[in-house]
């Protein structure tokens, strides 16, 4: 009987950074058909999605420098923006909490 091949997991690449990670360490941003800017804590959600690391230098590069709207095609709304920086910095709390 012939052995299955062992799977890797998915790769993907930070927008900011470029780094290549599981696409489960890192965190995916989609534009959805509405056009919003939103969080994918799944990574399922329909629409085109850009991945960044978990820490601040890549979020604040994503979002300071256009990055993250480049790769999603698309102009950040101001509260879309405003609920992106507050994701971020709920993340980086987190890691300094650990």
């Amino acid at each position: 009987m012939p052995t299955r091949a062992v799977s890797r997991p998915p790769q993907r690449s930070c927008v900011a950074c470029r780094t290549t990670g599981d696409k489960r360490s890192l965190v995916r941003v989609v534009r959805t058909p509405e056009g919003r800017v939103e969080v994918d804590p799944t990574g399922k959600r329909a629409g085109r999605g850009a991945y960044v690391c978990r820490s601040s230098a890549c979020w604040q590069a994503a979002l300071k420098k256009g990055r993250l709207e480049a790769a999603l095609k698309t102009k950040i709304g101001a509260d879309d923006r405003l609920r992106l920086v507050e994701f971020a910095t709920a993340l980086n709390q987190a890691a300094v909490a650990v």
